[in-house]
């Protein structure tokens, strides 16, 4: 549906490095990175308020050089950008100023029970939460009858207690409303429940795009390992391989401390150095020539009362649970 090839575009010192990818109809896609790293800038070049080098296309059409308000995006800003000087309905409805919007009053009832905004309407700008200001700025972009909805940290500024049932609401819009969705955001968490698929954008450069599940759980280079807080992460010689470059990573809940001896396990003598009880389980960090490793034990699952701080134990680490970068 659309269809990046190449963009560049470069502010100031910073740059977005010809970056191309693909957005499925009526997917919802998330770019993750931290602040900083370009995430904003993209979306205003997707929605032509940035002029860029490369192209974009949309349903096979050329949209490089077409003006905002002519490719049909929706776009919610960070910090939402509502017309101080209109109420709630009115800033939802400003759309229908300038374009004809079809069976207006049914889609703008449907809006107001969706978003759980009736009691609001009448309300000035500056009265609302930033949870309610979210809301608002939802329904005004969608009422727009966008065929992209961008989202620029949409709930950044929205009270935890109501995230959940926010994110939920942002799931429902793309089949209530036959809506893409791209939604950027430095939240994994975000990420993981909303996203079909993640592009990880780091320093101006997507560095992994896939499905939510692989990309957030099976890095493919030592960057996204390392902002995806991955921990663990060695030297693939450390495993016997001789590739320079290679790394590896594995869950520390993965690292079992066992003297067995199995198939299929990389197994390492190790020295504990030491043992922290948290809640239901504890973080135990022990060195293995030189590297340390970090690991978390249920109590429900092992006894710990066997390892003690400077003595050697056993660890094991199971070939499947390791995960090469």
């Amino acid at each position: 549906m659309l269809k990046i090839e190449n963009l560049f575009l470069k502010k100031g010192s910073f740059v977005l490095h010809k970056l191309s990818f693909e957005v499925e109809k009526n997917s919802y896609f998330v770019i993750l990175g931290k602040t900083g790293s370009g995430k904003t800038m993209l979306l205003e070049a997707l929605a032509g308020i940035q002029k860029i080098e490369g192209k974009i296309y949309f349903k096979g059409k050329d949209i490089t050089d077409v003006p905002p308000e002519k490719r049909n995006f929706g776009f919610v800003y960070q910090d939402f950008i509502l017309f101080p000087n209109m109420n709630v309905e009115k800033n939802i409805k400003y759309s229908s100023r300038y374009k004809k919007i079809e069976n207006k009053k049914i889609l703008f009832d449907d809006l107001v029970n969706f978003l759980q905004i009736k009691e609001i309407l009448k309300r000035e700008i500056k009265y609302l939460s930033g949870g309610e200001k979210q809301r608002v700025a939802i329904a005004r972009a969608i009422y727009s009858r966008p065929k992209i909805l961008l989202l620029d940290e949409p709930l950044s500024a929205v009270d935890p207690t109501f995230r959940n049932s926010i994110m939920k609401s942002l799931k429902d819009i793309i089949k209530r409303y036959d809506i893409t969705i791209i939604h950027v955001t430095h939240n994994f968490r975000e990420a993981s429940f909303l996203a079909d698929k993640v592009a990880v954008m780091l320093d101006g450069k997507i560095m992994q795009i896939g499905d939510t599940f692989e990309v957030l759980n099976e890095p493919k280079n030592l960057e996204v390992a390392k902002f995806l807080g991955f921990r663990n992460i060695f030297p693939a010689s450390f495993l016997g391989f001789e590739q320079k470059d290679k790394y590896f990573t594995v869950d520390p809940y993965k690292i079992k401390f066992n003297t067995d001896n199995k198939e299929g396990v990389y197994s390492f003598t190790c020295t504990i150095e030491n043992i922290m009880g948290i809640s239901d389980h504890f973080k135990i960090f022990v060195k293995v020539g030189g590297e340390l490793f970090f690991c978390k034990v249920h109590e429900s699952i092992f006894d710990i009362s066997k390892l003690h701080e400077g003595e050697n134990a056993n660890i094991y680490i199971d070939k499947k649970d390791v995960t090469f970068i």
